[in-house]
């Protein structure tokens, strides 16, 4: 029974910091642009406001217990973040002046869209001497046309440029 107990409230734990800190939706009630999230009311959301906060299948942060974990009626789709809960906060983290953290979140917001191979061939083309330029930059227009992930496009098209810079990129 103890085992269980920790079992479950480590389960709670965990889904609390991914709600808080990877599509159905969470979302403010208005346009995320017009929610303006308080800090200091909202924050954390999965106590303050977990009614914002839904799985990408659509449950309830409520939905997802140990009971049902162990049936089988929540399943690791069950438990991803989605892009609002991280936009939702990003708001939360520019409220107390963590801009870069906001910025980093709204990154990983966008990137909820590629699937997870996808992301590590990324990765991996990422790595120093591993692209040309060419191909960096058709990873950015792929990143930007059919993810709609613009901001990490411009950020592996940054990588493009300095990698040149560097003489880092593929010998063709």
């Amino acid at each position: 029974m103890i085992q269980e107990k920790m079992i479950e409230e480590l389960v709670r734990q965990v889904m609390q910091s991914m709600q808080s800190p990877a599509a159905a939706s969470a979302s403010c009630p208005a346009p995320a642009k017009e929610c303006k999230l308080d800090p200091k009311k909202d924050y954390p959301l999965a106590s303050k406001r977990p009614e914002l906060l839904k799985s990408p299948t659509g449950k309830k942060l409520s939905d997802i217990t140990l009971e049902k974990v162990l049936n089988g009626d929540v399943k690791a789709e069950d438990v991803r973040i989605t892009p609002e809960t991280l936009r939702m906060q990003a708001e939360i983290a520019d409220g107390v002046g963590r801009v870069q953290f906001g910025n980093n979140l709204r990154r990983a917001a966008e990137l909820t869209a590629i699937p997870d191979q996808r992301i590590l061939e990324i990765y991996n083309a990422l790595r120093p001497y591993r692209s040309s330029k060419q191909e960096l930059l058709d990873i950015a227009e792929e990143m930007e046309s059919k993810y709609g992930a613009k901001i990490n496009a411009a950020f592996v098209r940054e990588a493009a440029g300095v990698y040149e810079r560097r003489g880092r990129l593929k010998a063709e």
